[in-house]
């Protein structure tokens, strides 16, 4: 039996193939479009959270410089590990919100001292590095790997000290785990390896009866089982140091 194909059928097929091909044309031209920076672009982009020392504008900056397209095509992720990258922020979240507009939180680094002169640490005992010079921070020197160690050490003493309105200026933890500390009048303290919070406590108790010398003092040095020694400044004679037991 031979078939004949109807003219109805056939023209059937060729609707059906004329709206697939305009489907995919229509597709390809609105995939273009959202790709043209010129017709979706970012045109906001929202920072949110406390800034104290993050330059927005700069940042901005470097988004757009790296990240350029249009909404659709911008890759959070990549803009994530880009502004993660930068000293000044600590953790940051991205998202879009249609139309145009992307959304950054950020949360800002903490500074709480400079670390072996050239680095910062946070409260966590991360370094990061920007510019300290504007900074007034006190100075931590360490070995490398103990800087969780030495701002442990660090807001130990300083709570410590608070009952005798003293701050810590400089702190340095040595090779062998050896404390020495220098206080905001210029006092220099050395802690030794064992038990330094003790003697500082010894420092603390004794202070009130060393300032009534009416001598200022250079340093004291507590790495003695009981009692400490104490170098007096002689400010006639620069070089000049006295050693009083206690």
């Amino acid at each position: 039996m031979k078939l004949i194909k109807r003219p109805e059928s056939l023209s059937g097929f060729i609707f059906f193939v004329l709206v697939v091909a305009g489907l995919s044309y229509f597709g390809f031209v609105i995939r273009d479009y959202l790709k043209d920076e010129q017709q979706s672009p970012v045109q906001v982009i929202e920072f949110s959270g406390q800034f104290e020392y993050l330059n927005l504008g700069k940042l901005e900056r470097v988004i757009r410089t790296e990240q350029p397209g249009s909404f659709f095509e911008l890759d959070v992720n990549q803009v994530h590990q880009l502004i993660e990258q930068q000293p000044w922020v600590y953790r940051a979240s991205i998202r879009k919100q249609w139309p145009h507009t992307l959304q950054i939180y950020l949360v800002e680094q903490t500074p709480v001292a400079t670390w072996n002169g050239d680095m910062v640490l946070n409260q966590y005992g991360e370094t990061f590095n920007v510019d300290s010079s504007l900074l007034e921070l006190p100075t931590l020197f360490g070995p490398g790997g103990s800087e969780i160690t030495a701002l442990e050490g660090f807001h130990a003493m300083e709570l410590l000290l608070s009952s005798s309105g003293l701050t810590i200026k400089e702190l340095s933890l040595s090779e062998r785990f050896a404390w020495r500390i220098q206080l905001n009048n210029g006092i220099d303290l050395n802690l030794g390896r064992q038990e330094f919070m003790d003697r500082l406590q010894r420092f603390v108790d004794v202070y009130p009866l060393l300032i009534t010398e009416g001598k200022p003092i250079d340093y004291v040095d507590l790495r003695y089982d009981t009692g400490l020694a104490v170098g007096w400044r002689d400010n006639n004679k620069e070089n000049n140091e006295n050693r009083t037991d206690v």
